[in-house]
């Protein structure tokens, strides 16, 4: 035998035991990955949807606050509204009833994907319910664009290209 091999056979045994737990191991740890890889859904401000580019059709979270004066609510149930955030904005489509806190300058969090044009279809549209509570996400990335508004900071105002009044 081997110079490496332990001289003892209850512990050669072990590591033959060892060496063929481990590869399929791994590739249950590998496959149960793979599987899983349709279900995971990254969270994103507008700004960042922008910048990471995720593929289109991929589930993703949209977050930020519905921006003053966009809400379009048709007769057939559909609503077409933006959210935003300091730097970008992003058109969100949706079909189906809305929460009851769903409003303009409210903070929501939207599940669904980016079309192929660039626009959000939201599966799902879920408004904060008060300042108090916020998704981790959502509040990490407002606070990381200095919109965080949490311990009573000014709402900030979003322009749409017309003069401040």
């Amino acid at each position: 035998m081997s110079g490496w091999l332990p001289k003892s056979p209850k512990a050669r045994r072990r590591l033959y035991l060892i060496a063929a737990i481990a590869p399929v191991l791994a590739l249950a740890v590998g496959l149960t990955l793979w599987g899983l890889s349709d279900s995971i859904s990254f969270f994103y401000t507008p700004s960042q949807a922008v910048e990471a580019k995720p593929p289109a059709g991929r589930s993703i979270q949209l977050g930020g606050l519905v921006q003053p004066g966009s809400v379009n609510k048709h007769a057939d149930g559909r609503v077409d509204f933006v959210v935003a955030d300091q730097k970008a904005t992003m058109k969100v489509h949706y079909s189906g009833d809305l929460p009851d806190l769903f409003r303009e300058g409210q903070g929501i969090v939207a599940t669904g994907a980016l079309r192929d044009d660039g626009e959000f279809q939201a599966k799902q549209v879920l408004a904060k319910h008060d300042e108090r509570y916020m998704p981790r996400e959502v509040s990490k990335a407002l606070k990381e664009q200095g919109e965080w508004r949490g311990e009573g900071a000014p709402a900030p105002s979003y322009q749409t290209g017309a003069a401040n009044p």
